[in-house]
């Protein structure tokens, strides 16, 4: 099955009349193919569509396609199951209008599951109905109702510390490289822009001298402040030809973290000494930024809340079920995280979500339980220090010692786990800028009442590498395997960007976990075989 959907993929690239996602801009008069009449229509003055198309959030009989024109037009969507796009299906999508930047999503729906979705993209002007954009193409597989072998992948960390899409080595090429893996799905946990990170022209690599280009435009400037701005950081991203193509061919789960707004942001964020940032407000940012990066991800956006939330699960047949969560919505203002018990100022997950955390892992009948964080568990990232002098903490950890502050919500899933015997959780993260292998181990712990289990972090993208952050002993973690930047904010040129891939064997259901780098060379893998349930 796995080397069938191989040659289905591969067989796709070769034979379509255009690149995957290419966002194509065209340059003389060409001819559209959809009309059932056969009559076509020249292609002058149509829409443009340089963005390319995403696809994510599959399930077994659905999955969203994103894409955006550059006017207002309506669009289209064709499926296939056969590539050469015999026997499709067109469907006309929403309106494409200035209040959403003229970002569009279709939810497909009644796909049959473990089948080869076939796709392509048009931008239809409203007026001139024959007038349609160049088509941008897609591919995915829908994910198996019966068991299989899969391969996914996870990162986060795209464009920070100004290191942006640097053309003289050929922009974000681990993307390439990922691509190439052939994997079901990607995760991105978060960072997917650096809304705090001006990108400029050129900049000078402290540690060797040389010169850095970057492609820029005007967005990327300065901080993030109006919603333009915002939007703005993932048109520059999808710059990158490397990325549009993956887009194109693997399916991305998408959350998020903070410099999709600004630096550890939190509703306590006091951005009153910083004089990059005109607005002051970290409410206002949040509200712009947030609008701005639901546009933008390929992500269902129907939820049971006014505010589209971006905790969910995804189902990827018997092997997996994966937990996206989302730790910087509901999180109480960044705070010294040392409180002898829980209180409004101890939130990080929030109730409504660690209760559906907790359900939905008891509940889950998968083998495997992926947990996708937008940051780890036990390491601790400081946030300057509180009017009584005491440091604060971004993260769950908060300095060696038994359970405090927020460490109470993790204390209380950890627990809930072990009590209802809920078997093979493994977490996935990213954030801290570099890869590592982290065994929670209640032997070593200062709280004893759960079982051990594995996170693996992968990162950056293609951002600054950064050193290890120091370890915090309340839940036991224990560094099996880091690789670090032996100097704050390495640029990519240094190689230590990374991914994580994971593979699950069909027959042994034996997860397969593996840190790359940016050529794809393993620094780490680990086998987990499965408990019983």
């Amino acid at each position: 099955m796995w080397n069938d959907f191989q040659k289905s993929r591969r067989h796709f690239i070769k034979t379509s009349t255009l690149a995957l996602g290419a966002g194509f801009v065209p340059t003389m008069r060409g001819r559209s193919s959809i009309a059932a009449s056969g009559d076509s229509s020249e292609w002058v003055g149509q829409p443009q569509s340089a963005q390319g198309i995403q696809i994510g959030d599959v399930l077994q009989d659905r999955a969203i396609v994103w894409s955006r024109s550059d006017r207002p037009s309506r669009m289209l969507v064709e499926y296939s199951f056969h590539s050469d796009f015999t026997e499709a299906t067109l469907l006309p999508g929403p309106l494409v209008l200035v209040g959403s930047d003229y970002t569009a999503r279709i939810d497909l729906t009644g796909l049959p599951a473990g089948r080869d979705v076939y796709v392509r993209v048009w931008f239809q002007d409203i007026d001139e109905r024959k007038v349609l954009s160049q088509p941008s193409y897609g591919y995915f597989r829908t994910a198996p109702d019966a068991v299989r072998p899969l391969r996914f992948l996870w990162s986060g960390d795209t464009c920070g510390q100004g290191w942006g899409i640097n053309p003289d080595i050929g922009g974000m090429r681990i993307f390439e490289t990922m691509r190439q893996t052939e994997p079901d799905f990607f995760i991105h946990c978060g960072d997917s822009i650096y809304a705090d990170s001006p990108i400029q022209a050129s900049q000078v690599v402290p540690q060797t001298g040389e010169i850095w280009r970057n492609l820029v435009i005007p967005e990327v400037a300065k901080v993030a402040e109006t919603l333009d701005e915002f939007r703005g950081r993932y048109k520059y991203n999808l710059l990158d030809h490397n990325l549009r193509r993956f887009n194109a061919e693997v399916p991305t789960v998408w959350l998020w973290d903070d410099h999709e707004i600004t630096n550890n942001w939190s509703p306590a964020k006091d951005l009153n000494g910083d004089p990059r940032y005109s607005e002051k407000a970290i409410a206002t940012l949040v509200e712009r930024g947030r609008k701005a990066a639901l546009e933008y991800a390929p992500m269902r956006l129907a939820s049971a809340d006014s505010a589209r939330r971006i905790y969910r699960k995804l189902s990827y047949g018997p092997l997996l079920d994966v937990f996206v969560l989302d730790m910087r919505s509901y999180r109480s203002g960044n705070n010294h995280n040392r409180q002898a018990r829980p209180d409004a100022d101890t939130a990080y997950l929030g109730r409504e979500q660690l209760h559906w955390l907790k359900a939905g892992l008891k509940n889950s009948a998968a083998v495997w339980k992926v947990i996708a964080a937008d940051m780890p568990l036990g390491l601790q990232s400081r946030d300057g220090v509180d009017p009584l002098s005491r440091t604060q903490f971004e993260s769950f950890a908060n300095g060696d010692g038994p359970v405090f502050g927020r460490e109470f919500e993790l204390a209380e899933l950890l627990a809930f786990i072990k009590q209802e015997a809920v078997r093979n959780i493994v977490w996935l993260t990213a954030d801290v800028h570099y890869a590592a292998a982290h065994f929670y181990d209640p032997a070593k712990a200062r709280f004893k009442d759960f079982e051990p289990f594995w996170e693996f972090v992968a990162g950056p993208l293609n951002a600054g590498s950064f050193g290890p952050h120091e370890l915090d002993d309340t839940f036991g973690p224990q560094v099996i395997f880091q690789k670090a930047a032996p100097a704050p904010n390495l640029s990519p040129l240094f190689g230590l960007q990374s991914f994580g891939q994971i593979d699950i064997d069909g027959d042994s259901r034996v997860m397969t976990v593996s840190l790359k780098d940016i050529d794809g060379v393993t620094l780490f893998s680990q086998d987990l075989m499965p408990s019983p349930s």
